[in-house]
């Protein structure tokens, strides 16, 4: 018998085939991946033991487990696939979201790009919301939610979930458990503390594709996000590096870092430390690990500091066949929106200066095989033409430099718990006319980058017969969209609505999508 068990739905709980730049397209509108290709390539299952407890878990599962384990309490962490056998063996299940309801700005965007609709991150999280009412009505179970997508489910307040947990859960989850363990009444809604650095434990069983924390929260207070200045922190190296021992005797030698910003680690007031991060890499890569990623890296830091990307390059190894390709804020090339929204996103520099900024960082990240995936915010209330005017041109300057980086021009989102929550949540006809051309021009050059690069994106899929199978589909998929994006920018959106009625998941759906796509290869759009 179990205290708890932690899981979460199919979108989550996955290692994307050992590429998690294949989670992207769970963001996509159910009706327009079949099934079989989220089963197999881009969202399939993750090995269990004998018992059905899971080999290796996303990152969030494995914190929440460590945190309850060092309270004393029994836990175990299961695939969705194992909740029935799994479900008569507890008396409280948790769980994690990612993208309950489709909300994230990636869903946002594809979605309404493609006609609208559930995304597959959307489905997922039904299915398993599904499974577990039932569960519960059958085994009376608690049941408590949280995550970053718990924002989302607080819009609605399922009322299957007894307990909605936004926040940090170090220093309040296990009080909660304890409660719902001796039937005292608990609030609906739970907003953990922020713990300290030092009351964060290190996991106790592998993360998948090697997850290891080095940082949490961030300094810059960007209005559109969710994370506050106040709870930033920088893990102690001692605790990174028992994480990675975990993961190494779970046969995992790669080693992805997470972190909103890699250039943050053991910083001071948004300065960069590049002692503390060149020890960070050259004690990690010692301990016998085949690399080091990253999901995040900041351009002001980068700018600030070339030599610690290139020290950081450097240790980890990179080359043209070995590369990173982390997120990276790029947000707007309008002053004014900089200013309202994100006045600490340039810093040392200010707004003002960001074109500069953006164009000398790219240029350091492409010199030490760093390849930066540039995100944008467009939708603002106040934001015009003339903004996003700016925005095209800060563009337009990486394409002339002719970088290797992509741009992805996302809707932003008010997230229930930034300083935006009021904000109107953006639609195609609300955004600026300029954010068509944008988009258009993102996306070729995005294209373009993509198939030079298809051999690192794909690198880390371990199964040839899968590898192939993904550039394969990439090279079909972009052969029609520049035509698409096109139609999208002439159109100034209205193009979209060709997709909402593609569904590859019905049979006649598939019929109508061949027949769609006879017509888009025989002629112009």
């Amino acid at each position: 018998m179990y205290d708890v068990i932690l899981s979460s739905d199919r979108g989550s709980f996955t290692d994307y085939n050992g590429s998690s730049v294949l989670g992207y397209v769970a963001c996509m509108p159910y009706r327009l991946v079949p099934r079989v290709f989220m089963d197999k390539f881009f969202t399939p299952p993750m090995k269990t033991d004998k018992e059905g407890k899971a080999i290796y878990a996303p990152y969030a599962l494995r914190k929440i487990e460590a945190v309850l384990v060092n309270s004393g309490f029994k836990v175990a962490v299961i695939p969705p696939e194992k909740l029935h056998a799994f479900a008569r063996k507890t008396r409280v299940v948790g769980f994690t979201v990612h993208d309950p309801f489709g909300l994230n700005p990636v869903s946002a965007k594809l979605s309404f790009l493609f006609g609208g609709g559930p995304t597959w991150t959307a489905k997922f999280f039904q299915e398993f919301a599904e499974e577990v009412k039932g569960l519960k009505q059958r085994f009376g179970f608690k049941v408590i939610a949280g995550g970053p997508g718990a924002w989302e489910l607080s819009l609605a307040k399922p009322e299957w979930i007894d307990v909605l947990f936004l926040n940090e859960a170090e220093l309040d989850l296990p009080k909660v458990v304890k409660a719902l363990l001796d039937n005292q009444e608990v609030p609906r809604i739970v907003h953990g503390k922020s713990p300290k650095a030092d009351q964060i434990p290190p996991i106790v069983n592998p993360a998948r594709l090697g997850e290891v924390q080095i940082t949490r929260g961030c300094p810059r207070g960007c209005k559109f996000c969710s994370i506050t200045p106040e709870t930033f922190r920088s893990i102690p190296l001692d605790v990174i590096k028992k994480e990675v021992e975990v993961n190494l005797r779970g046969g995992i030698r790669r080693v992805e870092f997470i972190t909103d910003d890699v250039m943050l680690y053991g910083s001071q007031k948004l300065r960069t430390n590049h002692d503390a991060i060149v020890k960070l890499f050259t004690e990690v890569m010692g301990m016998g690990v085949d690399g080091i990623w990253f999901p995040h890296i900041s351009a002001p830091a980068v700018r600030e500091s070339p030599k610690t990307v290139r020290a950081m390059s450097e240790i980890a190894r990179y080359d043209v066949d070995r590369a990173a390709a982390p997120v990276v804020g790029l947000e707007t090339g309008s002053v004014k929106i900089m200013e309202k929204y994100m006045s600490a996103k340039a810093f040392p520099w200010t707004p003002r200066e960001w074109r500069d900024v953006i164009i000398d960082a790219t240029g350091i990240m492409n010199d030490n095989y760093i390849y930066p995936c540039y995100t944008m915010t467009i939708g603002y209330p106040e934001e015009t033409e003339e903004d996003l005017k700016q925005s095209i041109d800060l563009v337009q300057s990486i394409i002339d430099h002719k970088f290797t980086a992509w741009v992805f021009p996302l809707p932003v989102i008010p997230i229930s718990t930034t300083y935006i929550a009021k904000n109107p949540y953006p639609k195609p006809e609300t955004l600026p006319e300029g954010y068509w051309d944008l988009l258009y021009i993102s996306w070729v050059y995005n294209f373009k980058v993509t198939r030079e690069l298809v051999p690192i994106l794909t690198g880390g899929i371990r199964n040839n017969l899968v590898k192939r199978l993904v550039v394969t589909m990439i090279n079909k998929t972009f052969s029609n969209l520049e035509e698409i994006f096109r139609a999208l920018k002439e159109t100034k959106g209205e193009y979209s609505k060709t997709f909402s009625n593609v569904n590859l998941n019905s049979v006649m759906g598939v019929i109508k999508a061949i027949y769609w796509l006879i017509r888009l290869s025989a002629k112009p759009i």
